[in-house]
């Protein structure tokens, strides 16, 4: 049992990274859109949690490949922060092709939304593939 703990502090440091990356994906992504995410879920716009959530998903599969593959904490941070910088800028390139994205999203369309998400996700499962270092 007890060498089944050694991994633990390794564990705990890489969860706790992991995690304080995910809260400052969410605050930069919401950010950078030109929506409010958040309010426009607390008003149970369906379309605002679904691009927002498959972000989250394209954000967390790069990540989760960052943890697997890093050599050190700092690796992992620096290639979150590479995982965080792609999901904004897929949003922004999603962005030049459907410029009433937000609109659309805030409005409650579910193909604006699906489209972004889509995006997100695709992009999130390439850059956790091209993670090979």
């Amino acid at each position: 049992m007890a060498t089944s703990l050694t991994g633990l502090p390794e564990f705990l440091i890489y969860f706790a990274v992991a995690t304080v990356l995910v809260a400052l994906y969410l605050a930069l992504y919401t950010l950078a859109t030109m929506h409010n995410e958040f309010a426009l879920i607390r008003q149970n716009v369906i379309s605002a949690a679904t691009a927002l959530g498959f972000s989250l998903v394209g954000f967390a599969l790069p990540l989760a490949s960052a943890i697997v593959h890093a050599n050190s904490i700092v690796d992992c941070l620096v290639w979150g922060l590479v995982a965080l910088a792609v999901q904004i800028l897929v949003y922004w390139l999603v962005r030049i092709v459907m410029p009433n994205l937000s609109q659309r999203i805030a409005a409650g369309e579910m193909a604006a939304a699906l489209f972004l998400g889509a995006a997100s996700l695709s992009a999130g499962i390439i850059n956790a593939a091209a993670m090979t270092f």
